[in-house]
């Protein structure tokens, strides 16, 4: 059965409705348009997908980079490697590179770049470690392995040793040398969700389906009749012209499958298991449930619960991939988090005030916090000027009175 068979035999069922159910179900089987064949690029084309995407990688991409080692058992800073302020040289900034292998990462699994440059530092293979990574797109790369084992990659024709490319991977299973990609795993969603976008517009742009019926009450037409009805209806409203016509023609528009509630929340619905295949609370990128509420006392609750249960495993493992592999000895580098658990200014504030009264933060500790100097000698007078001096003159205990006949 052809498509407009399909079409008109729904039409009996009611003469201007098609429900959304059977306009996908025309969609599904390929009768109304082609299928989207989803591949980590035309996935992109989806909001939900884009969202989720842009939304990891733009909060990673923020979090400064440190490096620390212990001394003593403390944690002390010392200074970042060129590989982690520049590593794409002069052209590509920290920030940026963390952005594009962070958003490789979450669509692909897997992220690569060439080792253009080393430094004299050796690492734990041996060789001098990371000085410079130009990152490669990922259809550009494909990888021969041997079991758990890479063997070569092969980018844009050229072989390379797996010690000259950079390799980052996350969603992993045992025995498989790659990541797993979450588009692909999520195909058939995104799949569903991309149909739905093409045939709204084919709807509206292409005509996939009549706009109306134009039907006549009075007798039966032939198709000689038909055409010149047509016809003459297409010339009155094509430029907005008033149709004129007798008691015998009845025109009847058709419902837009874009405006049933059925359509809408489908469209919802694989949005929401899209953000869930990501890894993003569906409300973050605007795609939250009908129905649904998630309430926190503040956004610092919000985005803790973002962070512990969505993204911090994933900037763990960033950690320990940049410090086997960025940096030698005994550091180790940490993505500082704390941009994305910032408090609103009452909140830090109160929360500062309790640690300096508990003794636990130094007030000169709490204005680096707020990467402000610490207090001068006239700023401390000031504020003994304006609220009294905190400093209680030492108190002398004078010595006990002898008592007369007591034995010293």
């Amino acid at each position: 059965m052809g498509a407009w068979s399909k079409v008109r035999r729904i039409f009996t069922r009611d003469a201007n409705v098609l429900t959304a159910e059977d306009l996908l179900n025309l969609q599904r089987e390929g009768r109304l348009g082609g299928n989207v064949h989803v591949t980590n690029d035309t996935a992109l084309r989806h909001s939900a997908v884009w969202g989720a995407l842009r939304l990891r990688a733009d909060l990673v991409s923020m979090m400064p980079i440190d490096v620390y080692r212990k001394v003593q058992g403390l944690q002390v800073e010392v200074p970042k490697p060129p590989v982690l302020v520049s590593p794409g040289g002069q052209e590509v900034g920290i920030k940026e590179w963390m952005y594009s292998t962070e958003f490789d990462l979450d669509r692909a699994g897997n992220c690569f770049g060439l080792i253009t440059e080393r430094t004299g530092v050796i690492g734990p293979d041996g060789r001098g470690l990371p000085g410079r990574i130009d990152l490669v797109p990922l259809g550009d790369v494909t990888v021969r392995a041997n079991g758990s084992q890479i063997k070569k990659f092969r980018i844009c024709g050229t072989e390379y040793d797996p010690w000259d490319v950079w390799h980052e991977k996350q969603y992993t299973v045992g025995g498989f040398p790659l990541g797993l990609s979450p588009v692909a795993y999520a195909a058939w969603t995104i799949e569903e969700s991309l149909n739905a976008q093409q045939f709204a517009r084919d709807w509206f742009g292409a005509g996939i389906v009549p706009s109306g019926t134009l039907k006549n009450t009075a007798k039966t037409i032939d198709k000689k009749a038909a055409r010149e009805a047509k016809e003459a209806f297409r010339a009155a409203v094509s430029n907005g012209d008033v149709f004129v016509h007798g008691a015998d023609w009845e025109y009847q528009p058709i419902q837009a499958v874009a405006q049933q509630a059925q359509f809408i929340e489908a469209r919802q619905f694989g949005m929401g298991d899209i953000a869930r295949f990501f890894g993003v609370p569906s409300d973050l990128i605007d795609a939250a449930v009908s129905g649904s509420s998630v309430t926190y006392a503040n956004i610092s609750q919000r985005n803790l619960q973002f962070l512990i249960m969505q993204l911090g495993p994933a900037i763990g493992r960033r950690e320990d991939t940049f410090s086997r592999k960025l940096v030698s000895g005994p550091r180790y580098v940490k993505l500082n988090t704390d941009s994305l658990l910032r408090m609103d200014p009452a909140a830090r504030a109160q929360t500062i005030k309790t640690q300096i009264d508990s003794r636990t933060l130094a007030p000169s500790e709490a204005r680096a916090l707020e990467e402000r100097p610490p207090f001068t000698e006239d700023q401390l007078a000031e504020f003994d000027r304006l609220f009294g001096s905190r400093t209680a003159a030492p108190t002398v205990t004078p010595p006990p009175t002898a008592v007369p006949g007591a034995t010293p």
